[in-house]
């Protein structure tokens, strides 16, 4: 497989689900999150493309990722609704990345948007999906 793009430092797991669909790799910026896939062999369906539930699975990780942490307090938090709509696909060994924004951030309630993108080692992308996300936020125990 390629190397990981620069910027990208592998996350920690978070999940024993992390662990079955990683590894993953994440990049925070001025422009937000990003997580980062290297698609891998398991990650395909039986035409040989990245499966559609993964690269949903890639943006609410992302997305979540992003909100939990909005408040600059990390947060436990609950997908409400997740959209995607898809326009190209991967296959194995390609980058892939969830970039994503929080666009509403509140006390109870976070939206969030972004893209998927199919990035080639010279650091062309093209956008391979479009996610949206809503996620309630969990008031912390008392």
């Amino acid at each position: 497989m390629g190397a990981i793009p620069p910027g990208f430092a592998p996350l920690e797991s978070t999940s024993p689900f992390h662990e079955l669909v990683g590894p993953l790799h994440v990049r925070r910026g001025p422009e937000g999150v990003a997580i980062g896939l290297r698609v891998d062999d398991k990650h395909q369906n039986r035409r040989g493309v990245v499966h559609g539930g993964m690269i949903c699975t890639l943006a609410d990780f992302a997305m979540g990722y992003a909100a939990s942490g909005v408040t600059g307090v990390p947060r436990q938090l609950v997908t409400t609704s997740l959209a995607c709509d898809f326009a190209a696909n991967a296959r194995p060994g390609d980058w892939i990345e969830a970039r994503v924004e929080v666009f509403r951030p509140g006390n109870r309630v976070a939206f969030v948007s972004g893209y998927v993108w199919r990035v080639d080692p010279n650091g062309a992308a093209e956008r391979i999906a479009r996610v949206s996300a809503t996620f309630q936020i969990l008031q912390p125990h008392a």
